[in-house]
């Protein structure tokens, strides 16, 4: 995980079906800063590690939990983080799922990153925490298009801008809002990071991605920009739990 990735995926209806099911992952990417072999140290501490990020992560304040266990080589660092909207039980239920299906897609991989709509799942074995993530980044959108894509596109930028502008100052480094379109329809929208980061880092990593609206979701209806620090979503649908 040490070069930027941009991934460009469409949203079809497929998709967001078994995502709202919790039945898959959104996507992962398995780091190439080396492998371990099956027995050893490294392993025993990734087990030890991905088993207190389920234990400690949903009854954490706003579903966030990180740590490194080991030393020396061996050591490894990782981190969880649900949506600030998600359950408890949702959450370390998505916890779950996410340490055990990364290791089938990158299995030997020292690091490796995955999300799903509830969570966020991350493990290396040097220190990334209090760094902005720019190495693992994804795109996804609605395939449909609005009418208006200049006047929409602004909409977006207002709508994000102003979340991102609450979520640095807030403890859970989160905000959700929505804003009225002229056509008496609505639109949504959510940012976060993870919670290593300082205020400051985060709202720089959410203006990041933010950057990235022009190649992700031009006139769009729906987009996202993921990353391994923080993320922003959009639709014009609710799709946050109240």
């Amino acid at each position: 995980m040490s070069s930027a990735r941009f991934v460009l995926l469409s949203l079809c209806s497929a998709l967001l079906l078994r995502a709202a099911l919790g039945a898959d992952p959104l996507f992962h990417f398995c780091a190439t800063s080396g492998n371990f072999t099956a027995g050893s140290p490294y392993e025993s501490n990734l087990n030890k590690l991905t088993g207190f990020l389920y234990a400690t992560t949903p009854s954490s304040s706003g579903g966030f939990g990180y740590s490194s266990i080991g030393q020396y080589q061996d050591q490894v660092y990782g981190l969880a983080l649900c949506r600030g909207d998600t359950s408890p039980s949702d959450c370390k239920a998505c916890v779950a799922d996410a340490g055990a299906e990364i290791r089938r897609r990158c299995p030997g991989n020292k690091g490796a990153i995955i999300w799903y709509d509830d969570c966020m799942f991350k493990y290396l074995n040097t220190n990334f925490f209090g760094q902005i993530d720019n190495a693992n980044r994804f795109y996804m959108w609605n395939l449909n298009n609005v009418s208006d894509p200049e006047a929409f596109n602004s909409k977006v930028r207002g709508l994000l801008t102003g979340l991102v502008e609450e979520a640095y100052k807030a403890s859970k480094l989160y905000a959700t809002g929505e804003m009225g379109l002229e056509d008496k329809t609505k639109l949504y929208g959510l940012v976060q990071c993870t919670r290593d980061l300082t205020a400051a880092e985060c709202k720089e990593c959410l203006e990041g991605a933010m950057g990235e609206l022009p190649s992700c979701c031009d006139g769009k209806e729906g987009g996202r920009v993921v990353g391994g620090s923080c993320n922003f979503r959009y639709e014009i649908y609710p799709f946050v739990n109240v």
